[in-house]
């Protein structure tokens, strides 16, 4: 059996494991919890449905900076320093023609501004706005995925990384946020770009991006889980 979803150029099709299941399963219950929770939620959202939206009378006065708010990283704050002007962010792996953006490129593309909740692990919530360019848009500036694309890896300038299979990436509330509430993106919530991913909790909207790869396999990857939350134990996919 295969599902297929919409795709860069065309139509992406893939394996039922890899829709429905993690790209690891931990052993005993844990790990049949991982795999009923992934692939009741999937199929609920078979048809791609959007995460709510909200007005903007619900946006939250000050949207929490939550975890790193600042890099320890030269190279860091001197793109900080220079509002970001010399930044680029390198796409590589399985795309059809790997190449680097400046915040410019990624402004230029169209993009969508939604106003979603933030749903933390650690029990808190809050409503924000947020612009930015569809990760979709930008993949298919790269060319477009390889057939035997799976994944899409997001590395942070603090060493944090997260990763979302294409089920995630075509769905249209998927995007890199440059923009929150009306204004440039904070350092302290990610500055230039973070993962906005609105179907999953806080912890895969990856802050501080410097580099996307695009991947068959999560393998070879640090500890092969597909994120550093996963790497310690939090579930890989965290729907909500």
């Amino acid at each position: 059996m295969l599902v297929s979803v919409p795709a860069l150029g065309g139509l992406l099709t893939t394996g039922c494991s890899d829709t429905f299941r993690p790209p690891t399963v931990r052993s005993g219950l844990i790990g049949a919890a991982d795999v009923l929770t992934m692939s009741t939620s999937r199929w609920l959202q078979r048809d791609q449905p959007l995460a709510r939206e909200f007005g903007r009378e619900h946006i939250a006065p000050e949207f929490p900076t939550w975890g790193q708010t600042n890099p320890d990283d030269e190279r860091y704050q001197q793109h900080v320093s220079e509002q970001f002007r010399h930044w680029a962010l390198p796409v590589g792996g399985l795309v059809q023609q790997p190449r680097s953006f400046s915040l410019a490129d990624i402004k230029a593309l169209p993009a969508r501004t939604q106003i979603t909740a933030h749903v933390c692990e650690q029990g808190w919530s809050a409503i924000a706005e947020w612009t930015g360019a569809p990760l979709s848009l930008l993949l298919e500036a790269a060319g477009g995925v390889k057939p035997e694309a799976r994944y899409v890896v997001f590395h942070g300038v603090d060493r944090w990384y997260e990763s979302i299979d294409m089920f995630e990436v075509v769905h249209p509330q998927t995007i890199l946020a440059y923009g929150l509430n009306g204004e440039e993106l904070p350092v302290g919530n990610g500055a230039p770009l973070r993962l906005r991913v609105e179907r999953q909790c806080g912890y895969k909207n990856i802050k501080f991006i410097q580099s996307i790869e695009v991947v068959d396999s999560l393998a070879g990857i640090r500890r092969g889980t597909g994120g550093l939350s996963s790497d310690f134990g939090f579930h890989w996919f965290g729907g909500v």
